[in-house]
């Protein structure tokens, strides 16, 4: 499992697993419980570039950020660390 500590959201850390490039066991910790359960099944088995992709850029409230933005943040991150 890996971990991404979120910035600037009410969740403080999401955890993940890729295999095959596909997302596994999304898990926020904090935040809007229902809504981010709902968000992570909506995206296991994605591909991690179409979850990027829908994700990111997506705000809440006035924020400049939210935590769909903040997963596709911690994707780029894996990417960058993991992805060949």
């Amino acid at each position: 499992m890996l971990q991404y500590k979120t910035k600037g959201t009410c969740s403080s850390l999401i955890t993940f697993d890729v295999q095959d490039n596909k997302l596994t066991h999304v898990e926020f910790t904090g935040g809007c419980n229902g809504n981010l359960k709902g968000i992570s099944k909506l995206v296991e088995g994605m591909d991690i570039n179409d979850v990027i992709a829908r994700l990111e850029g997506v705000t809440c409230g006035l924020k400049p950020t939210s935590c769909p933005d903040q997963l596709a943040s911690a994707l780029k991150s894996y990417k960058e660390q993991y992805a060949k």
